[in-house]
């Protein structure tokens, strides 16, 4: 066998390797493994740099690093927070080095120590707000440089050099393998979607689940709405989409839960079926959802515009009231709560294709389990 040979199979299991570390969802179900590892390695660069030109203090620049990207995750908020966190950063080196000069022209460690306090004081007062991160790293990163003011100038200067180096790497590494929020959003709403088809079309077919079941599976919907939620400003920074607009997404999405979850609550479980003839409607209804899970899971949003939606408010309206006519007083209120559910999910749907241009922001093929 050839050389040539032997080594297409190694090319072809690269590709494959680049292919599934490019992949959107690998990166969504491995977050954590992929951020400590880029974590462990920009550790491992700071280490080997300072090290290796045997620049004093360097253990500096691994606590910086640390500081500044240990607990960012989403690209979305990496280029805001580590910008703030460089800047405080850089805010604390500056007052450390002032500090120091001037415990070396006035000699008086009481007027340093009162001025560390009033610094420390400042800071605090304004880590309480917006802009937190910069107030505690200002302050963190003054002490770090300045010591208690009875460091010297040389040692404050190489300490100032160690975090800069440390800013550096952390910004570096900080954009490899990105875990972008949008994608987080996408696949929770997704997940989310798909559980509700499956809630909805046993509660409308008259397949009742356990109780148990029920309560595990609304409570894992329920953390991942609640996940989605703190995603939603990363995501407005990435696909540039208002917040306002995330937030009526997220009203929908919380919509279509609680009355899933009330549809669920009150449905008798001796019913034989909620929609005995209406299953059109319901059909109709899970497969949007399964449709706008698919739309989200996979970028193709002409899935979106392929579900058939919810039949027009009056036409529906007309409808409830002669099949709730006949159904048993008990499947009244059931029933009436499918209508709602039915607006919601296609509310959420055209809300989603107002914006599909902007979430689908790679049209990537996401990595398949």
């Amino acid at each position: 066998m050839s050389s040539t040979d032997t080594t297409k199979p190694h090319r072809s299991q690269a590709r494959r390797l680049l292919h599934v570390l490019g992949s959107p969802y690998f990166r969504y179900r491995y977050a954590k493994y992929l951020h400590g590892a880029r974590v462990a390695l920009a550790m491992l660069a700071s280490i080997a740099l300072t090290s290796g030109i045997d620049i004093p203090h360097g253990e500096w620049s691994s606590v910086t690093l640390l500081v500044v990207i240990g607990g960012l995750q989403h690209h979305g908020n990496i280029r805001k927070k580590a910008a703030e966190r460089a800047l405080g950063t850089l805010l604390g080196a500056s007052l450390g080095l002032a500090l120091i000069l001037l415990q070396l022209a006035i000699h008086s460690t009481m007027i340093t120590y009162v001025l560390l306090a009033v610094i420390a004081g400042v800071c605090a007062y304004h880590a309480i707000g917006k802009p937190g991160y910069i107030a505690l790293l200002t302050a963190i990163t003054t002490i770090i440089v300045a010591g208690h003011g009875d460091l010297s100038i040389e040692v404050g200067l190489w300490r100032t050099l160690t975090v800069l180096i440390g800013i550096v790497i952390a910004l570096g590494f900080s954009f490899v393998l990105p875990q972008y929020a949008t994608y987080s959003w996408r696949y929770r709403l997704a997940d989310n979607m798909r559980d509700s088809a499956r809630i909805y079309g046993a509660i409308v077919d008259g397949r009742p689940m356990p109780n148990d079941t029920l309560t595990k599976q609304l409570l894992t919907m329920n953390a991942r709405l609640v996940a989605s939620r703190s995603l939603l400003a990363s995501v407005a920074k990435e696909i540039n989409v208002p917040v306002a607009v995330l937030d009526d997404i997220q009203r929908q999405h919380r919509s279509i839960l609680t009355a899933l979850e009330m549809m669920a609550g009150a449905m008798p479980h001796d019913a034989p079926g909620l929609l005995a003839s209406g299953h059109a409607e319901g059909r109709a209804v899970r497969h949007t959802l399964l449709l706008m899970a698919r739309a989200l899971r996979f970028g193709r949003v002409g899935l979106l515009h392929a579900a058939s939606g919810s039949p027009a408010a009056a036409a529906r309206l007309e409808r409830t009231a002669d099949v709730a006519a006949d159904l048993a007083p008990e499947l009244q209120g059931p029933y009436w709560l499918a209508q709602r559910l039915a607006e919601q999910v296609d509310r959420l749907r055209l809300r989603l294709i107002e914006i599909e241009r902007q979430w689908n922001i790679e049209g990537a093929q996401p990595f398949h389990r």
